[in-house]
């Protein structure tokens, strides 16, 4: 069984959902320290002007979990965030699929970034068509830091391998899956170039671009199996 283990991130890219693809059970790492100006709590879209930043406005102490890292709900970011996709994205092939489900969750009051990322990201599963055992790793009572924890979530859900990401290689001890006799995998993934609006294509943006602009197709365009021309 092939666990991947990753931060709850705010419209991740496709690279995760990739990850996600592959791993036959994917936890969200919400009890590892929150880290300012990463993707945790923001991410690209594609504009005329080129890619522009959607951030989170949190309100969170040094040495916080993700999990109690707070929206600060002083900054009206939800409408300016919902007015970007809409003003950006409307005449996306595939945006109309998406706007009742984009008004209600901006409309919302949501008190912890943990529950807004995990509710576009479970969405966007059920639309790519990604049917994943998804867990916690704040309800695994798992102890340690960095390589132990790790491996200690993988021994919990029960896996064999672990799937890390490729900047996994710069700090994971390869040593200690070993002497676990857990498998250590590296994500391997080619960023797909799918049809966009506003020019030449822009990668490594928020997974709602490829979504906005393929529908149905998405998931086959991030494996890289859709039909050429389509």
């Amino acid at each position: 069984m092939i666990c991947a283990i990753h931060q709850p991130q705010y419209l991740p890219w496709l690279g995760y959902f990739d990850k996600m693809d592959k791993a036959d059970v994917f936890v969200f790492y919400d009890d590892t320290q929150f880290k300012k100006n990463e993707w945790q709590n923001r991410n690209k879209i594609k504009t005329a002007q080129g890619w522009q930043w959607l951030t989170v406005p949190v309100l969170h102490d040094f040495g916080q979990e993700i999990r109690q890292v707070q929206v600060n709900s002083n900054v009206d970011w939800a409408r300016k965030h919902l007015n970007a996709l809409i003003s950006n994205y409307s005449r996306a092939a595939h945006f109309a699929a998406h706007r009742e489900f984009l008004e209600d969750a901006f409309a919302r009051k949501w008190t912890h970034l943990v529950d807004v990322n995990l509710h576009f990201i479970q969405y966007v599963m059920e639309q790519l068509g990604i049917q994943k055992r998804t867990l916690r790793s704040s309800e695994l009572g798992v102890t340690g830091v960095a390589t132990e924890a790790l491996i200690g979530i993988c021994k919990r859900v029960g896996a064999d391998t672990y799937l890390s990401g490729v900047g996994g290689r710069d700090y994971l001890d390869e040593r200690r899956f070993a002497e676990e006799h857990i498998g250590l995998v590296y994500q391997e993934f080619n960023h797909p170039i799918y049809p966009q609006r506003y020019g030449e294509f822009v990668s490594h943006l928020s997974i709602v671009d490829l979504l906005f602009n393929c529908g149905g197709e998405s998931l086959a365009r991030m494996r890289g199996t859709a039909q050429k021309g389509a």
